[in-house]
């Protein structure tokens, strides 16, 4: 079972790796700076290890009305959960929570729907030329849409 915590300085290889399948390219630039945010951002990462591995991480941030997690990327769906729940936790009591779930993970969709979450808005991922292979199976929720 793995064992949610803030991230730590030290686990930043650890993630910037993890995450690398997940994008088609390279973000090392964007990732180093949404994952461990100057001090003051309203915006923090959780990190989930398993016998010592990494093993899923998300992060939360601050929005005009409420929190959204994302990305939120892990081994497995019992992973996601623990992070969902250690991320959400961090939110303010009676805040809402939101977390956009890629459709074609159908384990993140019924995560969604355990804790209350209702679709809003639909969007469609679109590539000129041949889809890349992601780890959609492992994608929980999507890192963020406002940026592109």
């Amino acid at each position: 079972m793995a064992v949610t915590r803030p991230l730590e300085p030290d686990d930043l290889p650890a993630v910037m790796a993890y995450d690398r399948p997940f994008f088609p390219d390279d973000r090392q630039g964007f990732m180093r700076v949404w994952v461990a945010p100057r001090a003051g951002t309203a915006r923090q990462t959780h990190v989930a290890e398993a016998d010592g591995s990494l093993t899923g991480f998300g992060v939360i941030r601050a929005c005009r009305t409420g929190h959204k997690i994302g990305p939120l990327f892990a081994d497995d769906a019992r992973t996601a959960e623990a992070l969902f729940v250690s991320l959400a936790a961090t939110a303010a009591p009676g805040e809402p929570v939101s977390l956009d779930v890629p459709e074609t993970n159908r384990e993140a969709t019924a995560l969604a729907g355990r804790f209350g979450l209702t679709p809003s808005f639909e969007t469609a991922r679109m590539y000129r030329g041949p889809a890349p292979d992601l780890p959609t199976g492992r994608s929980f929720g999507v890192t963020t849409f406002e940026l592109g």
